[in-house]
């Protein structure tokens, strides 16, 4: 049998090499000059990956950024299609259109050729070099360095199917891939697009007061110090504080609450965030590139085209098997002939992982945006699936940093309420978390503020106003012995006790004589209890602790309420990272929450660190990920997030290599040709770029996981 282009050479090949064919049955005549050339290249090819084969993926270094030639022709397709100014010398999306037009054209040209005039068959087999150039030049490139990758696989494809007079097959396979690269990468820039447009969102003009009156202005001249007018319906344009008026705000773009929030005098406003109800006065405090929205995109940016472990895990998996794929087919051609040996390297699951990898970890990203939670760090939701060990830091992070007020204690015939409007009164202007509690105490109970008419403060110790010709001291022991002011024998013992607890009580004097005193507790977050517990159910979760710098008996008092059996108290800074690292030593996969400044090692040391919005700078800098809504409502979600992502992955890895086995058992026991696998092939495509979208159809469900 000769092989041609002609009709009945392409039928009879499709009938011959789906048989068997045995090593005595096999003559010189059979194997004609293009398949010596090819398993001469597979021979010399081999012989030098053996050498080469343990270096490709073994001695990878953490955290490289590996790409394939299919990775990167999907980012830079990505990247034009986004309007990227940077890419000038090549086009590569009119390079992909174009080599889907060879290959369309080539498949016209060699279905016309079957079933008409068979010299337009010809035809198609420049315009499927064309189309395959790339693959072609890639594996020339890695066959010189002794190594082969998919490309490899897809050229010897190619040329096998054009030596078997499979013009059709070689056209459609081309076609099909790139067509897929493409939708891809469409698909990419469309989930990347939508998850920058949740932060990044601006209006086209704004309103400025200037001398009272009211100006529009586009937004991009929008400036610091300048107050904009936003009412009801309106978009605020930038991060700032309220100066005058009131306004009910949704900012549930940016922190994932659910609920409006109110907005007043002094509250602090942030770009992309929307009023519903009412009118506020804002001064402009970052515009531009400053805002918070900008920084989240600038970060968003970032982990968007980091290459996470999964796409590495993709890489490796694909490129592992080009070996074997390789040793198989030659193996199977002198067994079962020329086909056979082709369907054999075409079962490879080439690039089916590698093209839906990076759309389901957009679309995760997604979800978790959605809900607040912004992830910096491509790698993020993987590691998560390994934590076995969750660490909170105590203050800021299990405690809210306003503390509340506890005891009010009573002396000389003064009531609760009297003692607590005079502290408010003295403490009205003060913008520290005891002040603060103070104050929210006192507007609780609708206690009136007095007119002050002198204020004196001690810097640390406690403040001096005048009322009505009285004076009124508010402050701590300390600022009362300073003063001579007798303090009574009850008021130390209770001192002693709130030093011993870990909390604070605050003193209040009139004309040196002492009225009373109020105790200012710890406010542990509200939604700290129902969150641990739901952890403590996660399957993976195997510890939990805190860390505290406080004292031993409000540290294990607090581990107590919340029902963490483990703790470390009186924990210096620097000895928070040695903590993470004995515990890692002994096995422990580590979660690390925080929101200090003196947590920023103990975070970097983390396999995982989680932060709060608000918190120190450093902090937020360090972690990889960030909970918007400043509290820890939204921890349990991100844990089952990371689950659903990992189980994601795994079900595409699953797929791409069942449907390859499948291909493989087709060939030796249903005599499976290269048609056959190139049909599965495009069916295991389908399947396993819309596993990675089925997390858009889960958005409901996991946007709202059933309470514990």
């Amino acid at each position: 049998m000769q092989f041609g282009w002609e009709r009945n050479v392409f039928e009879a090949s499709l009938q011959n090499y789906c048989s068997n064919i045995t090593l005595k049955e096999i003559t010189p005549n059979m194997v004609p000059l293009p398949m010596l050339a090819l398993a001469g290249i597979l021979y010399v090819g081999f012989k030098k990956l053996k050498e080469t084969r343990k270096a490709n993926y073994s001695q990878l270094p953490k955290n490289t950024q590996y790409h394939t030639p299919i990775q990167n022709k999907i980012k830079q397709v990505v990247e034009e299609t986004s309007g990227n100014k940077d890419i000038k010398k090549h086009s590569f999306e009119k390079n992909v259109k174009r080599e889907i037009g060879f290959s369309f054209g080539a498949m016209v040209f060699s279905t016309l050729g079957f079933f008409y005039l068979p010299v337009l068959t010809l035809v198609s087999v420049p315009l499927i070099l064309l189309a395959g150039l790339d693959f072609f030049k890639e594996t020339y490139l890695q066959l010189k360095q002794g190594k082969s990758n998919v490309s490899t696989i897809m050229s010897i494809t190619i040329i096998g199917c054009i030596v078997l007079g499979y013009n059709f097959i070689a056209a459609i396979n081309i076609f099909i891939l790139k067509s897929a690269i493409w939708l891809t990468a469409k698909l990419t820039k469309t989930s990347k697009q939508k998850l920058l447009d949740v932060f990044e969102k601006q209006p086209d003009f704004v309103y400025i007061l200037v001398d009272d009156v009211e100006f529009k202005i586009p937004f991009i001249e929008l400036q610091m110090n300048d107050i904009v007018i936003v009412q009801a319906g309106n978009m605020i344009p930038a991060d700032g504080t309220v100066i005058k008026g009131m306004a009910t705000v949704d900012q549930h773009i940016l922190t994932g609450e659910a609920m409006p929030v109110e907005k007043e005098f002094g509250d602090n406003v942030f770009a992309a965030t929307l009023v519903l109800l009412g009118k506020i006065y804002i001064k402009v405090e970052k515009t531009g590139d400053d805002s918070t929205v900008a920084k989240i995109t600038h970060i968003l940016n970032g982990s968007i085209d980091f290459t996470s472990s999964t796409q590495l895990r993709a890489s490796s998996f694909s490129e592992q098997l080009v070996t074997p794929a390789l040793m198989s087919g030659v193996v199977v051609f002198p067994l079962l002939g020329f086909n056979s040996a082709l369907a054999i390297i075409n079962s490879h699951p080439k690039n089916k992982i590698l093209l839906s990898a990076p759309i389901a970890i957009l679309n995760y990203f997604n979800l978790a945006s959605k809900q607040g939670i912004l992830i910096k760090d491509g790698r993020s939701l993987e590691l998560l699936y390994q934590v076995d060990t969750v660490i909170f830091d105590k203050t800021g992070t299990l405690t809210e940093e306003r503390p509340h007020v506890g005891n009010i204690y009573c002396y000389a015939n003064y009531t609760e309420n009297d003692i607590l409007s005079y502290a408010a009164t003295a403490e009205h202007k003060q913008n520290h978390p005891l002040a603060k509690a103070i104050l929210q105490e006192a507007k609780k109970r609708r206690l009136d503020i007095f007119t002050v008419t002198e204020s004196e403060y001690k810097l640390g110790y406690g403040l001096i106003v005048k009322i009505a010709e009285k004076m009124i001291y508010v402050g701590s022991e300390r600022f009362m012995e300073t003063l001579a002011i007798t303090i009574q024998a009850s008021i130390k013992q209770q001192q002693k006790q709130c030093h011993e607890e870990g909390y604070s009580l605050v003193i209040v004097a009139i004309d040196k004589q002492i009225i009373g005193a109020i105790e200012l507790l710890p406010t542990v977050r509200p939604e700290a209890k129902t969150v641990i517990k739901q952890l403590q159910k996660h399957p993976r979760i195997k510890s939990m602790y805190i860390i505290s710098g406080d004292h031993e008996n409000p540290t294990k008092k607090l581990a107590q309420e919340l029902g963490i059996k483990n703790y470390f108290a009186e924990t210096l800074p620097e000895n928070k990272a040695a903590i993470i690292e004995q515990l890692q030593q002994q096995g422990h996969f580590i979660c690390y929450i925080g929101d200090g400044i003196n947590d920023a090692i103990a975070l970097k040391k983390s396999q995982v660190s989680i932060s709060l919005r608000g918190a120190s700078s450093i902090a937020t800098d360090t972690a990889q990920i960030i909970l918007m809504d400043e509290g820890l409502n939204h921890l349990d979600f991100l844990f089952k997030l990371a689950d659903d992502f990992n189980h994601n992955t795994n079900t595409t890895f699953a797929l791409a290599s069942s449907i390859a086995a499948f291909n493989v058992i087709g060939v030796f026991l249903l005599g499976f040709g290269i048609a056959h696998t190139v049909i599965l092939n495009t069916a295991g495509l389908v399947i396993t770029v819309f596993n990675a979208t089925i997390p858009l159809l889960k958005h409901s469900a996991l946007s709202e996981f059933p309470k514990d």
